[in-house]
This record gives C-alpha cells, structure tokens and sequence, in this order.
C-alpha cells in the first residue's frame, strides 16, 4: 500500500533508513505524509522551526516527559498513545487543562514504515480524545543498534484551572489518600508482553487519559494534592510525599485496588503491585470531610469505577505503613533497583 502526498509516493512496507534523517527527500516525504498527515490540525506547519501559540489566558504549566518501552505495543496501547497520555496525565494532575503537544521522535534505523504509521496513527487518536493539539515536532534516525526502534519525547503545555490550590504544603494529617483504579495494571501488562518468563495473559495496560478525573476531582476545595503513579507505583509516590511533607502514609492493604491477573503473576514472580507502573491512574490527598463525596464522583466515571479510599495521613515520621489484612503493620521501603525497566 501506498500514500501519495506532494505527488511522491511512500511505500510503507519498506524499513526507515539513515536516509529518512538526513534533511533530504526521504526524510520530507516520512514528515509529510506520516505525520504531518496523521496529526494534522490547524496549528500545525511542517515549513517552520518554532511555532506561535498566541497569547494565553491564564498561568501556563509546562511538562515534558520521554518514553522508552519495549515492547512498542502492548494490550491496551502503545508507545503512540502512552506517550500523549504520559505528558496530558502530568499537566492535569498539576491542575491543568492541557492544550498543546510537541514531539520528538527518535527512530532506530530498520523500523518498519507500516510500524511507525500505526503509532502515529494511535498518538493522533489519543490527542483528539485527551483534546490536545500536537504542534511542532521533531524527527531523528539513529543506526541500527543505536535504540530500541522508536523513542518519543513530548512536551505539554495547559492552562492551571481558575481557583485550584495544590500543594504538598496543605497535606495534614487525618486526609484521606484516594487512587482512581487498580493498581500496577500498566507493569504487568508489559512485563506479560515481553513474554521474559514464558507467562501469557489477557490482562490490559491502564494506559489512559486521566483529564476527566482530574477535572472531578478540582471541583473539591479540600484536594490537596494530585499525582499520577507511574515508574516506581503507587510506594513510590507515597514515599515522595512522606519525604517531602514529613507525615506517615497508612495503607489500608484490603482496600488497595488490585486486579486477580495483577496479584497472581506479582505472587508468582516475587513483585509488589505497589511498585508497578500505573498509566492511567491518579493518587489524590483530600480532607477527609470530602474524601466521600470526592470518591463518589471518580466512581461515575469509567475509568474511576474502582476508585478507592485507601488510607490515611498520619502524624510525623515520614515512612509509608501498609496495615495488612492480618491486622499486622509493615514498612514499605524505597525503591532502589528498577524492576522493570523500559515500561514507559
């Protein structure tokens, strides 16, 4: 099959070459006609370097984030779709509204042109679901060996919602900690892809946009804070907090959100779903008087349906507490090595 854009023709069963990355013709046909056909809006001007957003009403909060997994695709999304999702969740757990993706794309020469066209195409749906425009870019070929087949970077530009106050300053002990869904789906599901221990399952990434999530939840004045757990999980957000705040973390272990698949292959191979990558997921620290009603709104949206209360701030030390469903209590230590690398 072939594209016709500019009357050159690209045929995608061919592989990227160097020649794709050297300024030339090749590297203005892939621009054109995959990209710039794909994530094609208004904005959008492949003859410029720079491009001018306008004037913006409002604080602009600025993100960026790169993304590294291997495999390119996995059950429930992508390396396309997760890089979006990746950069949209950051700017709207800071209380933003996101308006604006750049991208760089980073390619391993010998990546399959009908490859690439696929999460392009995946990244293009997922900006139009997430309501963000991707504006300006950037494309580089590296020599076969040099990557993992395609690396992604996007930045992210929103516009922080009037009357939102986030801070890990307003934590006080007695809020209550709130996760949007189950837990450690995202780790799971790319360790499942990669097949490393002969496992197969059934089991989807929770890569996702969490934009309306976070909308519900900015509607509460005693939010106090948002973040999305991805590398390291859940411990490894709550350890950031009690680092930074000074409080203990409680856990309520019956009441973390796990998936069976999720707790049976952690089981299996020595994981925590604690410490697994979330994509689609959010941890908020509410005041208790609103923890309820904040939770009653995650839970009539789809993706919150397993929304949870899971514990609660407690007074100076700064350590991370899971009390477990025997009514006993343990540490939960800091992660150090990096279990699964290269799942975002």
């Amino acid at each position: 099959m072939q594209l016709s854009v500019t009357g050159i023709h690209m045929n995608k069963d061919q592989y990227i070459t160097l020649a794709h990355g050297n300024g030339g013709r090749f590297m203005r046909e892939l621009i054109e006609q995959l990209f710039a056909r794909h994530l094609h809006n208004p904005l959008l001007d492949v003859q410029t370097d720079a491009m001018n957003l306008g004037k913006m009403d409002g604080e602009i909060i600025f993100s960026v984030d790169g993304f590294t997994v291997q495999p390119l695709e996995f059950p429930g999304g992508d390396i396309g779709s997760l890089a979006v999702h990746g950069t949209v969740n950051d700017l709207a757990v800071s209380g933003a509204i996101p308006r604006y993706l750049s991208l760089s794309a980073i390619i391993e020469e010998g990546l399959l042109i009908r490859d690439l066209e696929r999460y392009i195409i995946s990244m293009a749906r997922a900006a139009e679901n997430a309501g963000v425009v991707i504006v300006t870019g950037d494309t580089k070929v590296v020599p076969r060996g040099h990557g993992g087949g395609l690396y992604l970077t996007t930045t992210g530009i929103g516009i922080k919602k009037s009357g939102v106050n986030l801070g890990i300053q307003r934590i006080q002990p007695g809020d209550h900690i709130l996760v949007s869904g189950s837990v450690g789906d995202h780790g799971t599901c790319v360790m499942l892809a990669r097949e490393a221990f002969g496992l197969r399952g059934d089991l989807q990434s929770d890569s996702a946009c969490i934009v309306p999530l976070a909308d519900q939840l900015t509607e509460f004045d005693g939010l106090k804070f948002m973040r999305d757990p991805t590398r390291g999980g859940l411990a490894t957000v709550l350890h950031e907090l009690a680092g930074l705040s000074g409080y203990s973390f409680m856990l309520q272990e019956e009441q973390i959100p796990v998936q069976d698949p999720v707790r049976t292959v952690c089981e299996m191979l020595g994981y925590d779903p604690l410490y697994l990558a979330c994509e689609g997921r959010l941890v908020a620290i509410v005041a208790a008087e609103q923890s309820a009603a904040a939770l009653t709104a995650l839970q009539q949206l789809e993706d919150g349906q397993r929304a949870a209360i899971i514990g609660e701030v407690g007074q100076q030390g700064g350590d991370v507490i899971l009390r477990t469903a025997l009514g006993g209590e343990r540490i939960l230590d800091e992660l150090e090595d990096d279990p699964l690398p290269r799942i975002c």
